[in-house]
């Protein structure tokens, strides 16, 4: 018999045996001995005791510090943030408190200000672990490799990248196919600057050389510094003579990584840097768009959309930790990381922008509100995810009929420049 069970019979048996006459009080008394296996004396004090009126557990240790008004602060400035983790977080707190209170979005008790300026990043994310979400389901891939000028193009790999100033990219191709790469469907550009971090995303229509030609292009237009280098991987996409043609035309290095090497592009898991393309696949374009299915004209336009305000709140809003150091201690890997900064932060620190340049962004940043932004971005997201199509994997015996990347580049007028060959390209042009 268990101890829950022993509590719950005796109570049974105490209301018996406090009301029966003495005579059926031994009787009664022989009859809990047997079926609890207790001694005499024991069943009679456990009969004859009343029990105890449930008292409030005492908590060990000292008293909470931090409580429910933090938490509701922090998790505040963890949405301006988009959801980014507390190691990222922490360095930003201070000049995002000061941001959203200028603009009447957080408006807080002075004691409950000092505590969320003091919080701990261990502390801080502990604070908003309920409301942190998950680590989205990988997606797809849809790389091929290509061979054409695979020996022109020179690899680098990710040791090399220490030397790397701002206006070196990585870029890759993310597709929006759902969980099959059946049929056509939209794809995601992004580029990363090694040194500092600064992020673009464009919306591409398909995989053709022309398209993605063009988003690179289109990609060069808006960096606030030029174009220095770009590094790919393998795929098609990537390798070919137009893209190679446009960078040996516009004075940009060009450098592959090697294939099935994804580490040279310093994947999240492998080189634990937000400062690579790999991991803002999945930290940006996978953790804001999702893993449906877009092969629409309106969700291409919808797409650039969901970009234009995801580039603004990326870049100015989202802290990111850069790996310093790495060395094994027995079977533990230890990793020293730099205080988290944001992309707009490590540019102006670079030295390297134009004082108009530097004046044109520093009062762009000054005119965001991050939660207003936020918002904004959260509305076109819901349109975009409106237009999702349907994922031809979960269909049987179903065709779904959408225009193909090739069909739709038959009636593009061929042009003489490399360049003016990717100015604007749009579905159907």
């Amino acid at each position: 018999m268990t101890r829950l069970s022993l509590r719950e019979y005796a109570a049974v048996q105490r209301e018996r045996y406090l009301a029966a006459p003495r005579a059926e009080k031994g009787a009664l008394l022989n009859e809990v001995v047997a079926v609890t296996g207790l001694h005499r004396k024991a069943a009679i004090r456990l009969l004859r005791r009343l029990p105890r009126a449930p008292t409030a557990r005492s908590r060990a240790g000292r008293p909470p510090v931090y409580g429910a008004a933090v938490a509701r602060a922090s998790e505040v400035l963890w949405e301006a943030t988009g959801g980014i983790g507390p190691q990222r977080l922490h360095p930003f707190v201070p000049e995002l408190l000061d941001r959203l209170a200028r603009d009447g979005e957080l408006q807080l008790a002075p004691e409950v200000d000092q505590l969320v300026r003091r919080v701990s990043p261990a502390t801080l994310g502990r604070l908003l672990a309920p409301a942190r979400a998950t680590r989205p389901r990988r997606g797809a891939t849809t790389t091929h490799v290509g061979t054409w000028l695979r020996h022109e193009i020179p690899i680098r790999t990710f040791t090399e990248w220490d030397d790397a100033g701002p206006g070196f990219f990585e870029v890759d191709l993310v597709a929006h196919c759902g969980s099959s790469t059946k049929d056509f469907s939209l794809c995601t550009l992004c580029a990363v600057d090694i040194a500092t971090a600064w992020v673009e995303l464009e919306a591409i229509w398909g995989k053709g050389h022309e398209r993605v030609g063009g988003g690179v292009h289109r990609v060069r237009q808006r960096l606030p510094r030029p174009l220095r280098g770009l590094d790919s991987d393998n795929g098609r996409e990537f390798i070919n003579k137009n893209l190679y043609d446009y960078c040996q035309q516009g004075g940009i290095t060009f450098t592959r990584s090697r294939a099935w090497k994804k580490n040279d592009s310093a994947h999240v898991e492998q080189k634990n840097d937000s400062a690579h393309v790999e991991q803002k696949n999945g930290a940006v374009v996978r953790q804001l768009i999702g893993y449906d299915r877009f092969a629409s004209q309106a969700a291409y336009a919808q797409l650039r959309r969901v970009y234009r305000l995801a580039r603004l709140h990326v870049n100015f809003f989202q802290p990111v930790q850069k790996l310093v150091s790495k060395h094994r201690d027995g079977a533990r890997v230890r990793r020293v990381y730099e205080r988290a900064h944001t992309p707009f932060q490590r540019l102006c620190a670079s030295g390297i922008l134009a004082p108009a340049t530097r004046a044109d962004l520093e009062a762009l940043y000054q005119s965001l509100n991050p939660l207003r932004l936020r918002r904004e971005l959260d509305a076109e997201l819901d349109r975009l995810w409106a237009l999702a199509a349907p994922d031809p994997h979960r269909q049987s015996h179903t065709e779904i009929a959408t225009p193909s990347a090739k069909s739709s580049l038959r009636g593009s007028q061929t042009l003489a420049s490399v360049t003016l060959n990717y100015e604007l390209m749009s579905p159907g042009g």
